[in-house]
């Protein structure tokens, strides 16, 4: 089973996006239980806001931090993974894919999109059932947290929006320091 180039069952391809789905479920619904479910005991989170946790007793501290610290950050949330890339890799599976977080606003009973960004994880399957062995979030905060291989030009040209400026007017601003040095 440790062959990369012997590609995965669509069973188990399956079973992986069902993994991600009750991950999803569980974090959306304040469900302990169900997010340690999805990892194995000795897993490891990569969260942007808190760093890199090991093991269910750390990666549950973080979610109830995230769920209670934040009274309404996530009621009404859900994110949202797709165009999954899985790939076998050693014993498991690298899985990559993008994500999106809608949130609905219990306050103002609004609707917006909270966050965009791209999952890296690698699965195993313990006992019959896939699980995350380690998850990394990267969320789009910045240019340079965009995932982006062609050309840098791409995200240096053009207007952009002048921070304190109305929405109509825009300037040309150079590109940022990470960008200039690909020239």
């Amino acid at each position: 089973m440790s062959d990369s180039n012997v590609k995965l069952s669509a069973e188990d391809r399956l079973d992986i996006i069902e993994l991600f789905a009750r991950y999803a479920w569980a974090i959306n619904s304040g469900d302990a239980e169900g997010v340690l479910q999805c990892f194995t005991e000795d897993a490891s989170l990569d969260h942007l806001w808190q760093g890199k946790m090991h093991g269910h007793k750390e990666i549950r501290r973080a979610f109830e931090e995230l769920w209670y610290d934040r009274p309404s950050w996530w009621i009404g949330r859900q994110h949202l993974a797709n165009h999954f890339l899985i790939t076998r890799e050693g014993e498991g599976a690298r899985v990559k894919a993008f994500y999106s977080i809608l949130q609905f606003n219990v306050e103002y009973r609004t609707n917006f999109v909270f966050g965009i960004g791209t999952w890296d994880n690698y699965c195993v399957k313990r006992n019959g059932t896939w699980l995350f062995q380690s998850l990394k979030v990267n969320a789009w905060m910045d240019r340079n947290t965009v995932l982006w291989v062609g050309d840098p030009r791409a995200a240096s040209v053009g207007p952009r929006v002048v921070a304190g400026a109305g929405s109509t007017s825009a300037a040309s601003a150079p590109a940022p320091p990470a960008l200039q040095q690909r020239k």
